[in-house]
């Protein structure tokens, strides 16, 4: 039982673990992910119902979305800025791990007759085969990346866009990091069964990574037959950091907000928005 703890509170080197297709292509946590999503009250695996319209508008606008506008969305879940953006007249591709969500975002394109690809795969493994004007990536996605994921994923947004397109994401601040205190916690259940249909014990550790600014909450899942663990990672950028990973894969920052609705830039915030356009 000991050593047994000791493995449960050990801290791995930054990004050591991808864990990210437990999460999302677990047929219960899948559900349980997408239960979130389309809660529009609330600011979990989704933004709330009216930020995203808001967002929505404010994109809208800022890239003059129409018919001609090809957009790519990573990490869409089920289509909330797909579905709007598509209303706009955009031609859409939605990229997901989660088959619970792409499922549900299909059946809302196929009813509304909108102009959607949805595609359920890791979009670290997604090749384009048209060109995009617009790449949208929404809920710190970005941050759970490793340094070496990120860089890949940033070759493929430059590739896959046309000239002088767009990339638009948001990403944890300092400010968030600076928020966060390392804990260690475990629970009967824990997350009111968001693990798993059966009875479980859920252990979280809350380990900080000063020098590399980064966060991970690692989950350690303990039924009677089989222990899990997950990792979520979190980089927390400066708007110096991301500009200088924009910048080396062939970007330029042409925005930089407080969040994906345009909102101005304030340092205290817990996320910040950039705006990156192709060189």
């Amino acid at each position: 039982m000991f050593e047994e703890l000791e493995k449960i509170n050990q801290r791995p080197e930054p990004f050591q673990y991808y864990t990210a297709s437990d999460l999302w292509t677990d047929e219960h946590t899948s559900k349980q992910m997408l239960s979130y999503h389309l809660n529009g009250d609330i600011d979990v695996s989704s933004r709330n119902a009216e930020f995203i319209k808001r967002s929505v508008d404010w994109i809208a606008a800022q890239f003059n979305i129409g018919k001609d506008t090809r957009i790519a969305d990573f990490g869409c879940g089920p289509g909330l800025y797909a579905t709007a953006l598509a209303r706009h007249g955009a031609k859409v591709t939605g990229i997901d791990f989660s088959r619970s969500s792409i499922d549900y975002a299909k059946e809302v394109a196929a009813r509304e007759q909108l102009n959607i690809n949805y595609l359920n795969r890791n979009y670290l493994e997604f090749e384009a085969e048209v060109q995009f004007d617009l790449v949208v990536m929404i809920m710190c996605d970005f941050c759970v990346l490793s340094p070496t994921q990120r860089k890949v994923l940033l070759s493929k947004f430059h590739n896959m866009l046309k000239p002088g397109g767009s990339v638009l994401l948001d990403v944890n601040s300092l400010s968030a990091f600076e928020q966060r205190e390392e804990s260690a916690t475990y629970e009967l259940n824990q997350l009111n069964g968001f693990w798993s249909p059966n009875k479980y014990y859920g252990f979280v550790n809350t380990f900080k990574y000063d020098e590399e600014k980064v966060i991970l909450d690692k989950y350690t899942i303990i039924e009677p037959e089989r222990t899990r663990e997950v990792y979520n990672w979190f980089q927390h950028f400066t708007p110096e950091d991301l500009e200088n990973e924009f910048v080396a894969a062939g970007f330029s920052i042409k925005g930089l907000y407080s969040d994906v609705a345009g909102s101005a830039y304030d340092q205290k915030s817990s996320e910040f928005a950039v705006i990156a356009r192709k060189a």
